[in-house]
């Protein structure tokens, strides 16, 4: 995927809060420590430090949720860290519950908040919970993807 189709699908995905523009997604990918996940409809981007991996963002476009892209980018992610770090963590947004769903499916479980962290469109800020797990705990239990 190119940045503007990055920045397009983030722009869809995230309408309450600020998208990344194509020069961001540029900035990311420029970078030796990112790494891009991406099906039709939706991406993942993570970066990979010190035995540390970081999704950064996971944007499915609206008209194509709930067909398990989602699942399909985190399950992917969660594969390529075997013997390259100890420990994946992501924040989301605390009212993001389908999001927070998934991840608990993929045995992420809650260490901290950073409190007011997503600014929203005419809302309050929202705030960001901020989710971990060991790698060597392999795929969720029900995986089917």
């Amino acid at each position: 995927m190119t940045p503007a189709q990055l920045a397009k699908i983030h722009r869809a995905a995230f309408q309450r809060e600020r998208p990344w523009s194509a020069e961001e997604f540029q900035g990311l990918l420029d970078s030796a420590y990112v790494t891009l996940f991406d099906q039709p409809h939706g991406f993942a981007l993570t970066r990979n430090i010190a035995g540390e991996s970081e999704m950064l963002t996971l944007a499915v476009d609206p008209a194509h949720h709930r067909k398990g892209i989602g699942s399909g980018l985190v399950e992917c992610w969660i594969k390529t860290l075997e013997g390259t770090a100890d420990t994946a963590f992501l924040e989301v947004a605390a009212d993001n519950t389908a999001a927070i769903k998934l991840y608990r499916e993929f045995r992420f479980v809650e260490v901290g908040r950073r409190a007011a962290y997503y600014a929203r469109k005419n809302a309050a800020s929202v705030d960001a919970i901020v989710m971990s797990r060991k790698v060597t705990q392999g795929p969720a239990p029900d995986s089917t993807r």
